[in-house]
């Protein structure tokens, strides 16, 4: 695929499903590319892995962002043992990162003749965030959206906007010991989104901010589930 206006990584081929994923703060543009290859998905699954747009400090090395993030605020909640609950706000520069990701989305229908509703999109961490954001504040028809280890932000906008997505299929993933986003609020986004009718598939696991093998398994069944459901598998 060319000329996407992100630049990204595009794994496998046919005309099934194709999976968005967006990866975390912090985290190359080819950092969910093993991810990708490791994940049981159906024949014909296409994988589009776009770099974020903000290149980060040296110090990360080539790591990228969807929007910054105050990581002394961060350090300081981890050292103190303080929740961060983010559930009421709205980043500085999410608007910018949905609106790159809403066209990446349009360039792949209009130019590449994907069709919307074999679209799974979803991504780690922030991505999973900036997914959830792209999801619920667009019309546009999806297969499918996988939440690893994201959080609740906009509650305000957010909430309102769900049932309008009913009946969405939705993997949400989440570390009981999560040392940057809590787990309990992860609790709250399923529960916000199984409340207005969208279909989550709930998968907590034992470990930390991380991608273990439960939810590659789960993100596979997701997969599968939405690959039948577009006639695709």
């Amino acid at each position: 695929m060319k000329d996407l206006p992100l630049d990204a990584r595009v794994l496998g081929g046919g005309d099934g499903l194709v999976v968005v994923l967006l990866h975390g703060f912090g985290a190359p543009g080819t950092d969910l590319v093993p991810l990708a290859r490791e994940i049981p998905a159906p024949q014909g699954t296409r994988w589009v892995l776009p770099a974020a747009p903000i290149a980060l400090p040296p110090e990360y090395g080539s790591g990228r962002a969807w929007w910054m993030i105050d990581v002394m605020r961060l350090q300081e909640a981890m050292a103190s043992g303080k929740e961060r609950d983010l559930s009421r706000e709205v980043p500085e520069g999410m608007a910018e990162a949905h609106a790159k990701v809403a066209e990446l989305l349009d360039v792949l229908v209009r130019e590449h003749g994907v069709r919307r509703e074999r679209i799974v999109l979803g991504g780690f961490s922030q991505g999973a965030m900036l997914s959830c954001d792209v999801a619920l504040r667009t019309s546009e028809p999806l297969a499918g959206l996988a939440l690893m280890s994201g959080t609740l932000l906009a509650e305000d906008e957010w909430t309102p906007l769900m049932p309008r997505r009913a009946g969405l299929r939705v993997m949400q993933s989440h570390g009981k010991s999560d040392p940057l986003l809590p787990f309990g609020v992860a609790e709250r986004l399923r529960d916000a989104l199984t409340k207005a009718g969208l279909d989550v598939t709930w998968t907590p696991f034992q470990g930390g901010h991380e991608i273990p093998m439960p939810v590659v398994r789960a993100f596979g069944d997701l997969l599968h589930a939405c690959a039948r459901d577009a006639g695709c598998s």
